[in-house]
């Protein structure tokens, strides 16, 4: 019986090398090569009139959406490092959307420039301008964080030459170094616990944020984005007759 069984293994090991060598091709790959194809006007020139007709309507209604004014930018606002109008707004928006978590606004808001993906132009504000702006499904997290680990957050922060942030000031070398920082004006206390209001990629350590994985408490209301949240602060401004507009506060400055 097992020098039954031992031939069997040896034909079966015989037949699967000669099914391999069998079927090995005579091509083999030697090189791979990629590009970027720019989907733009030069694919308008001929259109084809059954899918044009076909997607039309979804079109319109997609058109009706995307184009609907939601608010009006007193001003143009741009992203750029250490402070910019652009994230220093996104920034209050999320730290005040921390109300929604704990009541009132979180110590900082933290918002990663690198996240922030177009300009806001002075003028209406449409929801595909903010789907523009933020394209990713970010969601709000609201952190506890020993002082600590909110100086080593600065430290993050410093090393990226600045962020957008929030309820916070922060004196910065121009190679990344961290100076002074405080908060709410005062400096931060090694034993007390902070709030910060930031989004889960940041909040999972991405960007160099190695302090925020180290929070004590860690909570992300659901559905809240941060393209969500920033659509309903424009359309609370317009509701109340007012344009949206940011300054430049110093917020980090660079020594």
């Amino acid at each position: 019986m097992k020098r039954i069984f031992e031939n069997f293994i040896s034909v079966a090991a015989f037949s699967a090398a000669f099914f391999l060598a069998s079927c090995h091709s005579a091509y083999e790959v030697t090189k791979i090569e990629g590009g970027r194809v720019a989907i733009d006007s030069t694919w308008d020139a001929q259109p084809d009139a059954e899918m044009e007709a076909m997607l039309a309507p979804y079109k319109a209604k997609v058109d009706s959406i995307m184009y609907r004014v939601v608010g009006t930018a007193a001003v143009s606002m741009d992203k750029s490092r250490p402070e910019s109008l652009l994230s220093n707004l996104i920034a209050d928006v999320l730290r005040e959307a921390a109300g929604q978590v704990q009541g009132g606004p979180a110590d900082m808001g933290l918002v990663n420039v690198g996240g922030i993906r177009n300009v806001l132009t002075e003028g209406p504000i449409t929801c595909d301008n903010i789907y523009e702006i933020l394209p990713f499904e970010n969601a709000l997290c609201v952190l506890t964080l020993k002082g600590t680990d909110l100086k080593l957050l600065f430290e993050n922060i410093a090393a990226r030459g600045g962020e957008g942030v929030s309820g916070v000031k922060m004196e910065i070398t121009k190679d990344g170094k961290l100076l002074k920082a405080t908060v709410g004006g005062q400096p931060v206390e090694d034993d007390k616990r902070y709030t910060v209001a930031t989004i889960d990629y940041l909040a999972d350590g991405n960007d160099g944020m190695t302090a925020l994985p180290q929070a004590e408490k860690r909570i992300c209301p659901e559905g809240a984005t941060l393209r969500s949240l920033f659509m309903q602060y424009v359309e609370r401004q317009a509701a109340a007759g007012k344009k949206v507009t940011s300054r430049m506060e110093g917020r980090i400055v660079v020594k």
